[in-house]
C-alpha cells in the first residue's frame, strides 16, 4: 500500500512542477535590459519608445520621439488596449518602477515584444539618448 500511494505523491510533485515551470516565464515577451542595450534596441526600425511617466514629467524632458503613457492613470488599460501588440515597445520611467510595472502589465495583455529600461531617464541621458522637452 505505501508504493502505489508514493507513487501518486511523485506524480502529483512531477505535475505541479511542470505546471510551475511552464507558467513562470518561460515564453516571457519582457526582456529587461540596460542603458546602453536598450538605445540600441529602440534604434531598430519599428521600435516604438514609450514614457509611462506623468504628463507633467514628461513635458520636462523625454527620450526624443517617444510617446507618452501614463502608467497610473486610470486611462492606462484603455490606452494600451489601442496599441499593435505585435509592435516592439521600449519603456522607461524615471528610476524603473513604474517601467516594470506598465511592462508586466503590457505582457499580461498579450504584447509579444517588449523592453524594459532597467534603471531611468537619467540613465539614457547619461548613455547618449537626446532627451528634449515639450
Amino acid at each position: 500500500m505505501k508504493n502505489p500511494l508514493r507513487l501518486l505523491v511523485l506524480a502529483v510533485v512531477a505535475l505541479v512542477g511542470a505546471l510551475v515551470l511552464t507558467s513562470c516565464g518561460a515564453g516571457s515577451s519582457v526582456t529587461t535590459v540596460g542603458a546602453q542595450d536598450f538605445l540600441t534596441k529602440t534604434a531598430e526600425p519599428g521600435v516604438v519608445v514609450v514614457d509611462v511617466r506623468t504628463a507633467a514629467e514628461f513635458a520636462e524632458g523625454h527620450v526624443d520621439g517617444a510617446i507618452n503613457v501614463d502608467v497610473e492613470a486610470p486611462t492606462f488599460d484603455a490606452q494600451i488596449a489601442q496599441l499593435d501588440k505585435a509592435t516592439t515597445y521600449a519603456v522607461y520611467c524615471r528610476t524603473g518602477r513604474r517601467s516594470g510595472l506598465a511592462t508586466d502589465a503590457l505582457g499580461e495583455a498579450g504584447f509579444t515584444s517588449v523592453v524594459n529600461l532597467d534603471g531611468g531617464i537619467a540613465d539614457l541621458q547619461a548613455a547618449g539618448a537626446p532627451i528634449v522637452a515639450g
